[in-house]
């Protein structure tokens, strides 16, 4: 799993209550099996977690495209809404991004001035074999 501990960018499976797969690039923060980012609680990629936890990730660019070799992690996510892990994982993007996280923040910024902003929610993946 070292390949997702390094990774800028993820490769985000995530799946319809029909089962149908749909993969997201996302930024990625932690180790070992156990990692963290935050969207928007009313994100497709949200409602789908709510409905059904398991995920799969791999390695990708900011695009979302994923080498042919890449390696598959399974595993399953938690939706988190409360504001100490919301401020959790702002923190580790800060930390890891840093001026491209400055960036969103602002854009998040602007795009709440406007009405149009999503409440944060933290989500904790969490690999097989941890």
């Amino acid at each position: 799993m070292r390949d997702i501990d390094d990774a800028k960018y993820i490769s985000l499976t995530t799946f319809k209550r029909d089962g149908t797969p749909k993969a997201t690039p996302v930024w990625i923060t932690g180790s070992g099996g156990d990692h963290l980012f935050y969207t928007g609680a009313d994100a497709w990629k949200t409602k789908r977690l709510r409905n059904d936890p398991r995920v799969e990730v791999q390695v990708c660019d900011m695009r979302g495209r994923v080498e042919p070799d890449a390696p598959v992690h399974r595993g399953a996510a938690e939706v988190l809404a409360d504001e100490g892990s919301v401020a959790v994982a702002k923190q580790a993007v800060a930390d890891k991004y840093r001026w491209q996280a400055a960036v969103l923040r602002l854009v998040d910024g602007v795009r709440a001035k406007l009405g149009r902003g999503d409440d944060p929610v933290a989500i904790r993946i969490t690999l097989d074999g941890n």
